[in-house]
């Protein structure tokens, strides 16, 4: 097997076929990955979350790293890294708009609000209200890498 790196408009492509997504942040110099699903409409991923840490932890250091991966087998994979910064969007009627239009991308997927927590407008046990957290990842850089057969592309051998 050899790795070979992906192009700009191959990461891309990657972005957009996938849904789901590793969440890479951090607050007070340690780290935490959680899984989102996500919609990309280019520059930027849109997602959902309930408050919780996650949301504590974005607000308070905006830099976030997402890996999307595609998989055939061992041998046949596709690796997408994304640095980025969270934008969140306040449930208000200033960011109305903004929420809407994550709302609608997300939705075009079943289960949309799976991993991020229960489907929105479901009142927990508690009886308490809760907001649905929309966002946006506005990306800054992207890098990929690709697995490819050894007889067939020149590379950076593993």
């Amino acid at each position: 097997m050899i790795l070979k790196e992906m192009t700009n408009e191959d990461c891309v492509d990657v972005l957009a076929r996938g849904h789901i997504a590793h969440l890479a942040y951090a607050r007070d110099n340690r780290p935490y990955v959680v899984p989102i699903q996500y919609a990309f409409e280019s520059p930027s991923l849109y997602a959902f979350s309930m408050p919780g840490q996650k949301i504590d932890w974005l607000r308070a250091n905006p830099l976030v790293c997402i890996q999307v991966g595609e998989s055939e087998d061992n041998e046949a994979w596709r690796s997408v890294v994304v640095e980025g910064r969270y934008e969140e969007f306040p449930d208000n009627e200033q960011w109305h708009g903004e929420r809407l239009h994550a709302w609608s991308l997300l939705e075009k997927r079943s289960n949309w609000w799976e991993p991020g927590a229960m489907k929105p407008g479901t009142v927990p046990e508690t009886g308490k209200t809760v907001v649905p957290v929309f966002f946006v990842i506005h990306i800054d850089s992207v890098t990929g890498r690709q697995s490819v057969a050894a007889e067939t592309e020149t590379a950076l051998a593993v």
